[in-house]
């Protein structure tokens, strides 16, 4: 693979590199030693991977789990992204552990509006959104008082959001207890 372009080469192959990327003996050492010799002639170069040793369970009662998802980038990536790194996540329902991909740069992005579809059935939901439809508007034409009206409820959605629950906290709690347990199976 050209090496003077930047390239990330991710995803699940399917093997292990060697035989501690399994919590159990076995592996065929000839595959290891095929995907390793294949890996060495394109020159790659693995990204670490930060979090849970593993990627990959068979979901039983006394778990297989190996690494199988890996991580490669060409000498040009490494040189213009020298943070690169792979951080796992809690793993929900796949049989693979979700990874991200960091390359260290922040990008600047807007605030997004997230609307929680619990609040449709919250007893003062109605009335939240005809007060905020009912705010006056100070435009002219049609389309700019329907653009104001939609900013408004926004606004008043997001206000009454913040002090209903403290929902993006509890959902931090339990992917941080996710992540525990899958940290746990790994022992």
């Amino acid at each position: 693979m050209p090496q003077e372009v930047n390239w990330l080469l991710a995803g699940d192959f399917n093997l292990i590199r060697k035989p501690e990327d399994r919590n159990k003996p076995g592996g065929d050492i000839s595959e290891m030693f095929t995907f390793n010799e294949a890996l060495s002639t394109l020159g790659v170069f693995e990204l670490p991977l930060y979090g849970k040793r593993f990627t990959w369970t068979n979901k039983q009662f006394s778990p297989l789990l190996e690494r199988l998802d890996w991580f490669f980038t060409s000498q040009s990536w490494t040189n213009s992204f020298p943070n690169t790194s792979v951080c796992t996540l809690a793993m929900e329902t796949s049989d693979h552990v979700p990874c991200v991909i960091s390359i260290g740069i922040v990008i600047p992005k807007g605030r997004v509006f997230r609307f929680e579809n619990y609040l449709m059935v919250h007893e003062s939901f109605l009335n939240i959104v005809q007060h905020a439809w009912s705010l006056p508007s100070f435009q002219m034409d049609a389309a700019k008082v329907i653009t104001a009206k939609f900013k408004n409820l926004r606004r008043v959605i997001k206000f009454w959001q913040s002090q209903l629950s403290n929902l993006k906290e509890t959902i931090a709690n339990v992917k941080l207890i996710l992540s525990f347990l899958g940290l746990l199976e790994e022992f």
